[in-house]
């Protein structure tokens, strides 16, 4: 008992440090930043030791929202050194840090690696990204709708300000915040693209078995056309606003009942393990 108290110490921290990093002033954004890759590079180590050992992964719902979480704050990392993104900062942060406690809480099901072909790994790999970046542009979407309906608010409406709505104030503009939702999209189309090819082509050496139309594999391949037709929407009719927000929302519902949720059912309300 003491031995797992002391292997979650690592995400407590992380947690606490993601809170201190998100309410610091903005004059204070260097600070911010810093300890925002400090605390991003723990959160990263913690999740590591929790999920790889050399004879088995140990995944779940939770590993999986953890790691989206910390593929999120690596996003805005980056997106941070060319855009002024302090509003993003404190909408994500307070997230990540639920984010990051919650593999010490539901730890997840071992999934043992003896006799797994290599292709294994990259599959599992393939759909943590692919997951995780279409997570992420779902929650960017929903920051774009919150952007819009307070440009469209009457200015006298402005008066009343939480920490929610002076966040979404110092996002990017519209322009610059749509383009780095397609980005993200098209990223984790093509990752979502790898994962389902792997899946259908290579099912019986990586999971033992012939590959069959199950609830997970249904709702990742309706998933990954909904998101394909968003692109290509968006590429010969130029489809923008309301539109790929529904498109998005949909697409990530979709693919969050296709993993994320089916193991949540498995582990939590069910108890069981889910390989």
């Amino acid at each position: 008992m003491y031995t797992k108290k002391m292997q979650n110490i690592p995400f407590y921290c992380a947690a606490l440090l993601y809170l201190l990093s998100a309410g610091l002033p903005e004059k204070w954004r260097g600070f911010a930043f810093a300890g925002t890759l400090l605390t991003w590079l723990l959160h990263g180590v913690a999740l590591a030791r929790h999920t790889i050992a050399p004879e088995y992964l140990q995944l779940g719902f939770a590993v999986m929202l953890s790691a989206t979480l910390w593929i999120a704050v690596a996003a805005y990392l980056i997106e941070n050194r060319r855009f002024a993104l302090d509003g993003l900062r404190r909408a994500v942060l307070p997230i990540a840090a639920v984010a990051v406690l919650l593999p010490a809480l539901f730890p997840g099901s071992l999934i043992p690696l003896m006799g797994k072909s290599p292709l294994f790994s990259w599959h599992i790999a393939l759909s943590t990204l692919a997951y995780s970046a279409l997570t992420i542009a779902a929650f960017h979407a929903v920051l774009m709708a919150a952007q819009e309906s307070r440009l469209h608010r009457h200015a006298s409406s402005t008066a009343q300000q939480g920490w929610f709505a002076n966040a979404i104030d110092r996002l990017p503009p519209l322009m610059t915040m749509e383009r780095l939702l397609f980005r993200l999209i098209g990223f984790g189309f093509v990752l979502l693209t790898l994962t389902v090819l792997s899946g259908v082509f290579f099912s019986e050496e990586l999971f033992g078995k012939a590959f069959k139309l199950e609830h997970k594999t249904v709702f990742t391949m309706l998933s990954w056309v909904l998101f394909g037709v968003l692109l290509a929407g968006r590429q010969w009719r130029g489809w923008r606003g309301k539109t790929a927000l529904s498109f998005t929302l949909t697409g990530f519902t979709t693919l969050l009942l296709a993993y994320v949720g089916s193991r949540f059912v498995m582990e939590v309300l069910l108890h069981r393990g889910l390989a």
